[in-house]
């Protein structure tokens, strides 16, 4: 099982940048997929969720009203949408999707998920 995180890059702040993640190896269609983040020298975070349907999403106080997080079933894939980004939201974005199925809302403990992504670096410049 791979998840392939992609869209990282280097932004000026109030810029914006659409991260991608398709998965292989098994479908996730039925798991909450979601992001967290971790910059230098601070433990991974929680940024979004989203639950197998779609209908529910889950932020981090951080970003919301920023960020905006979307999944494509039918291409095992969940997007993050980040717009005025600041150079605090510079880390290595992974994506990541639940152990379990059908949950019904997204958790914000790393605990609750299973499998992982490479992080991809987004670097928001001041």
């Amino acid at each position: 099982v791979q998840l392939q995180a992609s869209g990282g890059g280097l932004v000026q702040a109030g810029g914006s940048l659409r991260l991608s993640c398709v998965a292989s190896g098994r479908t996730f269609s039925r798991n909450i997929m979601g992001w967290f983040r971790q910059a230098p020298g601070e433990e991974r975070e929680f940024v979004a969720g989203i639950t197998w349907s779609g209908r529910t999403t889950s932020y981090a106080d951080s970003v919301k009203g920023r960020f905006t997080i979307a999944r494509d079933n039918a291409k095992n894939a969940v997007f993050l949408q980040m717009n005025s980004l600041q150079p605090e939201d510079t880390a290595d974005y992974y994506c990541t999707a639940d152990r379990n199925e059908f949950r019904a809302q997204p958790s914000t403990r790393e605990s609750a998920y299973e499998y992982w992504g490479q992080g991809t670096l987004v670097t928001v410049s001041s």
